[in-house]
């Protein structure tokens, strides 16, 4: 952010109500640190503020096993994530409990409504001094260290004004947030019904009324009369291709996908541009148009696509690369989608946070393979129908982020009394 940027982003200041104070941070807050390994695990989430670790994800948030260093919180306490505070990862705490010692944890003078205060921390302008306060390159590594809070402003209306907007705030954002919940709940929804109509088709195929046969495996019954179980290796090759650090040019660019870059629909998506020489050591894997990818750690994501236009791409190796031989490509990977074959990954997957399979056991899992005709029926209409299930999940993630931009901007424009409560 550029000083121009910066002082744009504070005219919020020069217009706030006569009444109304700005102090530095520094001056409303106390740095405090007291150590303690007994109570609530708390942490700070960038979109929920402070909460129990155990109402969140601990695999993000996973806590050391040692925690003789950990803080004492209580209500009242501001915590920052020193290294995402910049993106927003800060709040107030309201009850007692523990927390990393690698957050910071301010103490908020009586000046401050701690509910005002947790809006008014969060808030946009906030974040963006935040940001400028945090010292690193680029943003990804990014620290905020006490000192830096020396040009932090902050801005206090009277108590009483604080305890208003509070309440104001409370009413308005709760019926905000039960409706993301209620429509984040429709897209759980629609998600765990295309995941059976998958999984049906790639087990049961398309006729209701089709023989069948026992599979002879218990957990998946009777299927299609003329269809064979596979496992995957005698229909596909897996990681043919990769980069050599001998043979290849510390110049040679190209764009990376990661694990992260590919979501739960098959989308690849905001990929980043490396020239070898710089790449991280994971940009190993090679693809051909037509190949399956998958991640081998957490699958159960479903974080894998079908590669249509494999030129310049690099990819991870946290991704088993297939290349399918006696099967179709779109068959590989729906069959993949399904919600048998995933909990059979899961079965074979180690690890506790981030459950990972290796590629020959996953080579090793069984599929079931129709004839090419039926391959291509299937595929066909789970193409139509997961498009349309996808574009009305679309829809409503559009609404999501409609009402929390309005719930950002309401926020705002209350905290910096650019409207009347």
């Amino acid at each position: 952010m550029t000083k121009e940027e910066y002082k744009e982003k504070l005219t919020w200041l020069e217009s706030i109500p006569k009444t109304w104070v700005v102090k530095p941070l520094l001056s409303v807050t106390k740095e405090k640190s007291v150590r303690s390994s007994n109570g609530e695990l708390l942490s700070v989430y960038l979109d929920r503020g402070v909460i129990r670790a155990s109402d969140g994800s601990l695999g993000t948030h996973a806590p050391s096993e040692v925690m003789e260093n950990y803080q004492a919180i209580e209500p009242g306490d501001f915590i920052l994530n020193n290294q995402q505070a910049w993106r927003g990862s800060v709040g107030v705490s309201f009850e007692d409990g523990i927390i990393s010692p690698a957050y910071l944890v301010l103490r908020l003078s009586e000046e401050l409504d701690w509910r005002y205060s947790n809006y008014l921390l969060r808030a946009r302008p906030m974040v963006d001094q935040f940001m400028l306060a945090s010292q690193g390159v680029g943003t990804i590594q990014r620290q905020i260290h006490t000192p830096s809070f020396k040009n932090v402003l902050t801005v206090i209306p009277p108590i009483g004004i604080q305890q208003n907007i509070a309440v104001f705030l409370d009413e308005k954002t709760k019926v905000i947030d039960e409706l993301v919940e209620k429509k984040e709940r429709l897209i759980e929804l629609l998600r765990e019904k295309r995941a059976a109509l998958i999984t049906r088709a790639v087990t049961k195929g398309l006729d209701p009324k089709a023989k069948m046969k026992p599979s002879g495996i218990d957990w998946l019954g009777d299927i299609p009369a003329g269809w064979e179980i596979k496992k995957i290796k005698h229909v596909a090759t897996v990681n043919r291709k990769s980069l050599s650090e001998d043979s290849t040019s510390p110049d040679f660019e190209f764009d990376y996908v990661d694990i992260g870059n590919v979501n739960n629909e098959g989308k690849i998506l905001e990929l980043q541009n490396y020239f070898f020489s710089n790449a991280p050591l994971r940009a190993r894997r090679l693809a051909e148009n037509g190949d399956v990818i998958i991640s081998t750690v957490r699958t159960y994501l479903r974080a894998m696509a079908k590669i249509s236009n494999a030129e310049n791409l690099v990819f991870s190796t946290g991704f088993a690369i297939f290349h399918p031989v006696k099967v179709l490509a779109n068959w590989l990977y729906w069959s993949m989608q399904s919600n048998i074959f995933l909990a059979h990954v899961m079965a074979n997957s180690t690890g506790v946070n981030y459950p990972g399979i290796n590629e020959q056991k996953l080579s090793s899992i069984s599929l079931l393979i129709p004839n090419e005709k039926e391959q291509q029926q299937i595929v066909d209409f789970l193409d139509t129908e997961t498009a349309k299930i996808d574009k009305t999940a679309a829809l409503i993630e559009s609404q999501i982020e409609k009402l929390k931009e309005y719930r950002s901007s309401l926020i705002y424009h209350a905290v910096t009394g650019k409207i009347k409560i």
